[in-house]
């Protein structure tokens, strides 16, 4: 498997800014920030009356500011995903233009929040605002510089691959042919009970036999040998195959690490197969990202990673239908608006939509999708009493014809004033794999980043990196997971905002707020 590979990292880039405090530090290597964060504890009287109580807590960030060279490898390289993003890769870093019936086009990264969106760093002397790359708050890897590798349970190199997703246009797949036809993926595991029979046809290209340890054990040797002979500091690695079916939890099999890894022993046929790449991962002290919706993380999954101090993050790539879900609810909550019923509908073309037809995996993709209202129904219980919620059904069928290009309706019947009701409909088109394919980059990206951040308290006596459970990359995931016991965040402004200041925190940045007081506050002109 000859990997895709930039010829030559560049030199680390100078900051793109530096913050004049007294609470920030800048050494040769790193960044080191004091931060005081400031919340509330509220407490309820027996007559119903609230008590808050400001808290603060003051943390030390230090940020390694050394940007590694960092490897890539998907699970299910040869799919649309894999091999969308394995081609724009290669046409970013030669530039390459190709031309359709609208004109010549040019590569980009749009669609990914790191590469393609900005920040606010702050006003300036007019006190207008300043805006940054995101991608310059804090130095990131950019996708150029990525090593690219993976495996698949389908033996076409990455050239077939691109022909079969239909995806890309003829005239670019044309011109980075050539390049992605040297790109062949690693034999992947396939345990058929997981996946939609209609696959079946595709595996020609996986790790033999039924022992799962021996599974998992050549799966941590792929990664030891593509990190080797790449010559890499790191390695991210992330599920973007088929959708599985959801894995039972069965005490004594998957409830703890011990349990997990002796289930993988006996070859337990509740040990699917993302769960082996995600132990193999962990095992080699390597992040492991689920983008699709089944149950990787078990609890023993869960427990074996924390054991570690190893980063995890899933559940399923957010990237059209739940995204605007995320924005439209919270959007008629905050207003006061009661959304009553929320129907969801889709048809798609591609592999993903021919695995999702079987009844077991369409259940792993309805349950990611049907969750994502639930903190923001929560918050109001105004419009909602306890335990009330809005009626929510998700359809998803199989439609050859309209291969990736998905198609979404959504339609939201909300209360409003005096008992009347409002209805909005929405048709959404869109190509499935190039809405998909610059969230992988952005979860590697900033789970890269977050394996160089750590954090001390006044209590803590050394630094610490994060919990395992990266929930700092929701914004990206329709299913989001977060540390044992804490509360899960859907709303997107919310994920986007939270993302956003803890990096503004570890460059010494108070939170983004947009009270504009500067000018709220000025003197009425005479």
């Amino acid at each position: 498997m000859p990997p895709f590979a930039a010829e030559q990292v560049p030199a680390a880039a100078p900051l793109a800014f530096k913050v004049n405090s007294k609470n920030v530090q800048y050494t040769d290597s790193h960044i080191i920030a004091d931060y005081v964060y400031e919340n509330a504890t509220v407490t309820k009287g027996v007559d119903g009356s609230y008590s808050v109580n400001p808290t603060s807590v003051k943390y030390t960030f230090k940020t390694d500011a050394k940007v590694p060279r960092v490897g890539l490898m998907m699970v299910g390289w040869g799919g649309n995903n894999g091999s969308t993003l394995t081609a724009s890769i290669i046409a970013n870093r030669h530039k390459t233009t190709w031309t359709t019936k609208e004109g010549v086009q040019e590569p980009n990264y749009f669609g990914s929040v790191v590469q393609a969106s900005t920040l606010k760093l702050g006003v300036d002397a007019k006190g207008n605002d300043v805006y940054i790359p995101f991608s310059d708050i804090l130095p990131m890897v950019h996708p150029n510089d990525l090593v690219l590798g993976g495996w698949d349970i389908s033996a076409f190199n990455l050239a077939d691959a691109m022909s079969r997703a239909q995806v890309l246009d003829y005239d670019l797949q044309r011109q980075v042919k050539a390049e992605m036809a040297t790109l062949k993926p690693l034999p992947s595991v396939y345990y058929p009970d997981f996946i939609a029979a209609n696959q079946s046809d595709r595996a020609d290209n996986v790790i033999p036999g039924t022992d799962k340890h021996a599974h998992v054990e050549q799966i941590r040797a792929d990664i030891r040998n593509f990190k080797a002979s790449n010559h890499l500091d790191k390695v991210i690695v992330i599920w973007t195959a088929n959708t599985e079916r959801f894995s039972s939890i069965l005490s004594g099999v998957n409830d703890t690490a011990d349990n997990l890894l002796k289930a993988v022993k006996e070859s337990h046929e509740e040990v699917s197969p993302s769960t082996v790449f995600a132990i193999a991962s962990i095992l080699e002290n390597t992040p492991f990202i689920n983008g699709s919706p089944q149950n990787t993380f078990v609890p023993g999954c869960v427990e074996l990673a924390e054991r570690h101090n190893v980063y995890i993050g899933g559940d399923d790539f957010k990237s059209g239908q739940t995204k605007v879900k995320s924005v439209i609810v919270d959007f008629l909550v905050n207003a006061g608006i009661k959304p009553i019923a929320i129907s969801s509908y889709n048809h798609l073309g591609n592999n993903d939509g021919k695995n999702l037809s079987a009844p077991q995996q369409f259940r792993s993709k309805e349950i990611s999708k049907s969750n994502v209202v639930d903190d923001m129904v929560a918050a109001n219980n105004i419009l909602y009493k306890e335990g009330e919620h809005p009626d929510h059904l998700v359809v998803i069928k199989y439609i050859p014809a309209v291969k990736d290009s998905k198609r979404a309706l959504d339609e939201y019947v909300s209360e409003i004033f005096m008992g009347g009701r409002n209805t909005i409909s929405m048709y959404n088109t869109c190509e499935d794999s190039l809405l998909a394919s610059p969230l992988i980059l952005d979860l590697v990206i900033l789970t890269e980043l977050m394996t160089r951040i750590e954090f001390k308290t006044e209590a803590m006596s050394e630094f610490a990196p994060f919990n395992s459970v990266l929930s700092i990359l929701s914004y990206m995931l329709k299913a989001p997971m977060v540390p044992h016991g804490t509360q899960v965040v859907n709303a997107l402004s919310k994920q986007r905002y939270a993302m956003e200041n803890i990096f503004r925190a570890c460059v010494g940045l108070p939170p983004q707020n947009d009270m504009l007081l500067e000018a709220k506050t000025q003197a009425n002109r005479k």
